[in-house]
């Protein structure tokens, strides 16, 4: 009788319970964010609060294609510094111009070239100043932006 009484208890009450209800009440962001030929994102700025699933979308509204101008974007993780990061990035060629295994980042788009967009869901890391860029050879000095975690 005792193992019954065990077995309805743990049908009753669910572990996992806590876990997907917090999940499921999460606040969904959603993020569009442009760039062009200019080598400019439209945004320089982007807000969000912590643990936030952010859905961002990337838009490249130029012309141009993919190998002449492609765009990604990049969350850089905590303590990345642009310069080095762009400088292993120009190697990974192959990979979108992330460097393997996506060392340094928290979140990244893949490339697209001009009228192509994508989008990324994530959940927004710490709070705290993080750095965003595109890192498609030469553009990071001109396209980065913070993503400030409240």
């Amino acid at each position: 009788m005792t193992f019954i009484i065990t077995i309805l208890a743990l049908v009753m009450v669910n572990p996992f319970a806590a876990v997907n209800n917090d999940l499921a009440t999460r606040d969904k962001v959603e993020i569009v964010i442009e760039s062009n030929d200019q080598m400019k994102f439209n945004l320089n700025e982007i807000k969000v609060k912590e643990g936030d699933t952010v859905v961002l979308t990337l838009k490249h509204v130029g012309k141009l294609p993919k190998a002449a101008m492609g765009h990604n974007w990049v969350l850089l993780a905590q303590g990345t510094e642009m310069g080095p990061f762009a400088q292993k990035a120009v190697q990974a060629r192959d990979n979108d111009y992330i460097p393997a295994e996506g060392e340094g980042t928290i979140a990244y788009t893949e490339l697209i070239g001009g009228g192509e967009e994508t989008t990324i869901e994530f959940v927004a890391p710490a709070k705290g100043e993080y750095t965003f860029i595109c890192s498609f050879p030469g553009h990071y000095a001109l396209m980065n932006g913070t993503f400030i975690v409240e």
